[in-house]
């Protein structure tokens, strides 16, 4: 897992309708969340309903969000650019969903699933790394997103930042053959 305190890896990506973002563009809020999802996945749709609602909410906060989706395409069609820009229209997300077709910046974030959660400081330094909240597929408890909420009030508050942390759970990111990272 990418180390607490770690500067925010760089990134220049597009969303699914070609519109180029970068880390840049997100310089001036309170912090800034990097959510790795993916349409098909069974955990990401399980939670994607309360994250829609948890980045509306933090927006207003002045949280900056985007999500980012690495998987390889070709075997997961699902996943491709067009899809992604369906189902964030579907879905009314308020912020970006890029697509990560070289997985060069899944890999500088040490991502290994979806959905998995990077909130960065103001300074855009790691402060939490980890799952939404303790929900699952198959009705394993309620949705509430109590992990990465307890993260980020705190960092609005400007309080601690607990350490405790869960990893993620869900779908491994679909790497393209050969590109797999020694730590996946």
């Amino acid at each position: 897992m990418l180390e607490l305190g770690t500067p925010a890896p760089d990134f220049a990506l597009p969303d699914g309708a070609g519109r180029r973002h970068a880390l840049a563009d997100f310089g001036d809020s309170h912090g800034l969340l990097v959510a790795f999802l993916c349409n098909h996945c069974p955990f990401v749709q399980h939670i994607l309903d309360g994250f829609v609602k948890f980045a509306a909410e933090f927006a207003r906060k002045d949280l900056a969000i985007v999500a980012i989706s690495p998987n390889d395409v070709a075997a997961y069609p699902q996943d491709a650019p067009a899809e992604m820009l369906r189902l964030a229209q579907e879905r009314g997300f308020t912020f970006p969903y890029l697509f990560d077709e070289s997985q060069a910046v899944a890999k500088a974030f040490r991502a290994i699933c979806t959905p998995e959660f990077y909130l960065f400081d103001r300074n855009r330094r790691l402060i939490y790394r980890g799952q939404f909240d303790d929900s699952r597929p198959r009705g394993q408890g309620p949705v509430t997103g109590s992990d990465l909420r307890a993260a980020a009030d705190a960092l609005l508050a400007r309080r601690p930042v607990s350490t405790d942390q869960k990893p993620s759970m869900g779908c491994s990111i679909k790497w393209k053959p050969g590109n797999e990272p020694d730590w996946a």
